[in-house]
């Protein structure tokens, strides 16, 4: 089986990548099925239900958040219906959607899709990722041993640190947040594949998605600024290939999909 999972799509441009780029992609790579953290695909932060069908119209199987995936406060009853739709797992009980989803795609195989925050330089409000996890294994065992993580969390330490926890429990461990891709995909001891950041899908002439005048700006006078979508040049899409066996849930291999628009 053949798991496409797509970094953070951010604003108008990830989603014009999304649109443009993907169905050719998952033709000429043979993918059953695309998971996409879509926590900043609406203007840089949160997500609208307007948004979720358009990334699930252009081939998005399940979408995963973040830590602004409530920044829009008209998708809260979204988040709550849309079961294809993950939010990470650890926010505090009561905090609308679910953190995890067993899917069942169209090529056959079940895959569950858990997503959690990590805490370091996160924010004190995150309940332990690693304990939450524990929790979600448990349940998605009972349908499948297809598991895919979206571990969003600033520090590689601490992406690596759920890696190893997880290794040979969960077919993969995929770092988002950062929106810078990192080189260090693997296949961990025991079979699950991994890597510490995805990267971004959206404009890369940019610093990490922001228009990077306005950020510069905010840096050098150190007064506040909204921050702005970068225009739309240089725009790529940055994904990572998973193949596993959907019987044992094991990972045969990973890499590194990067296209340009």
């Amino acid at each position: 089986m053949n798991i496409l999972f797509i970094g953070d799509i951010f604003g108008n441009p990830g989603r014009q990548a999304i649109r443009r780029l993907l169905p050719e992609l998952k033709s000429r790579l043979a993918v059953d099925i695309v998971i996409a953290n879509c926590e900043n695909s609406a203007g840089g932060k949160g997500v609208t239900e307007e948004i979720g069908h358009e990334l699930f119209k252009a081939g998005c199987d399940v979408l995963t958040g973040g830590n602004h995936i409530y920044a829009q406060k008209t998708s809260y009853d979204f988040i709550e219906r849309e079961e294809r739709l993950v939010r990470p797992l650890n926010y505090p009980p009561g905090a609308p959607g679910r953190g995890w989803v067993v899917h069942h795609s169209e090529a056959g195989p079940v895959i569950g899709v858990i997503n959690a925050c990590g805490r370091t330089f996160m924010g004190p409000h995150y309940d332990d990722p690693f304990r939450g996890v524990e929790a979600a294994l448990a349940e998605i065992g009972k349908h499948t041993r297809l598991i895919l993580l979206d571990f969003h969390a600033e520090t590689t330490s601490e992406k690596m640190a759920m890696g190893w926890y997880l290794d040979g429990r969960v077919t993969a461990v995929v770092g988002t947040h950062t929106h810078v891709p990192t080189a260090d995909e693997r296949l961990l001891h025991h079979g699950t594949a991994y890597i510490t950041d995805v990267g971004m899908t959206g404009p890369y002439d940019s610093i990490i998605g922001d228009d990077k005048e306005v950020i510069l700006e905010a840096l050098l006078t150190q007064r506040p600024r909204r921050f702005e979508v970068a225009p739309a040049r240089e725009v790529s899409l940055n994904a990572v290939l998973i193949r596993a066996n959907p019987d044992t849930g094991e990972a045969s291999g990973i890499e590194r999909v990067r296209v340009a628009m």
